[in-house]
């Protein structure tokens, strides 16, 4: 799984293996430890709601992504889902979660279980 967060934007790959965990019901769940302390990250399938929303509690970001989005998404061409998510003020969320595809240039580094890159150019 990776993780890419800029300003109120938060964006999630997802491997195969780690698609196929969350459409069978599995959260999948990534931590990085800073000595003392540890920052985490998870992706969680739920049932009560229709799009994508996310929390920030102890010092974890919990993605919560509705099972009804997931149905077949392993072996669909659904590349992923967005939703911009309200804040208490004015401002809102982005959250992104993607299928995480191989690269196209000459990346080194194992590529086994991503996704087939759709494009065929960079």
């Amino acid at each position: 799984m990776k993780l890419r967060i800029k300003g109120n934007s938060v964006r999630i790959r997802l491997s195969k293996t780690e698609v196929d965990e969350l459409v069978s019901g599995l959260s999948i769940e990534e931590t990085t430890s800073f000595g003392e302390n540890t920052f985490g990250y998870t992706v969680k399938p739920v049932n009560y709601s229709d799009q994508l929303t996310a929390s920030y509690d102890n010092n974890i970001i919990s993605l919560y992504v509705p099972k009804v989005l997931l149905k077949d998404w392993s072996t669909n061409s659904v590349v992923g889902f967005e939703a911009m998510m309200p804040l208490d003020d004015s401002d809102h969320l982005h959250l992104l979660l993607e299928k995480d595809f191989k690269c196209l240039d000459k990346t080194i580094g194992d590529q086994s279980d991503f996704f087939d890159n759709p494009s065929t150019n960079c």
